[in-house]
């Protein structure tokens, strides 16, 4: 995780938790006037458009106080969705047996994207099973990681 996207999580998780949402997640994209931090807010009961507003509207405040980032962007608050993205260890835990899709910073083996069942962690490890191959990949290898949504 950058150390942008670590000071924003510091900065804005207790406000979420305050206020008795889960903070999912944390994502910037800096693309200059068009860029965007999304918050992925979860709780027990999923989440409902006024539940982004209540957020959305707390975490403004935080952020015009505190001017963590100083150029423009777009604020989106949203629920994490059947894809949902998966961005810390005990995640990748809780959605073990799952069908995820990982995309890696740097190729290994000469390709950045896998799909296949989440088998859990070890260490600071994500265990992924591909066509009956077993890979290991640091978390910080990691560059996005996303639960497959399964329709019956």
């Amino acid at each position: 995780m950058s150390t942008r996207l670590l000071k924003l999580e510091n900065l804005l998780r207790p406000v979420i938790e305050g206020l008795g949402y889960e903070c999912w997640g944390i994502e910037f994209y800096s693309q200059g006037k068009n860029s965007v931090l999304r918050i992925f807010i979860d709780k027990a009961d999923g989440i409902v458009v006024e539940d982004c507003e209540a957020v959305s509207r707390q975490v403004s405040g935080v952020l015009d106080v505190e001017d963590p980032i100083p150029s423009e962007y777009t604020l989106e608050v949203s629920s994490p969705g059947m894809d949902r993205p998966l961005f810390r260890l005990d995640q990748y835990q809780k959605f073990a047996g799952h069908m995820v899709q990982l995309r890696l910073r740097m190729p290994f083996e000469g390709r950045r994207k896998y799909q296949g069942i989440l088998k859990g962690t070890e260490g600071d490890d994500v265990i992924i099973v591909v066509d009956d191959h077993e890979f290991l990949f640091p978390i910080d290898s990691i560059e996005r990681a996303n639960v497959v949504p399964v329709f019956e």
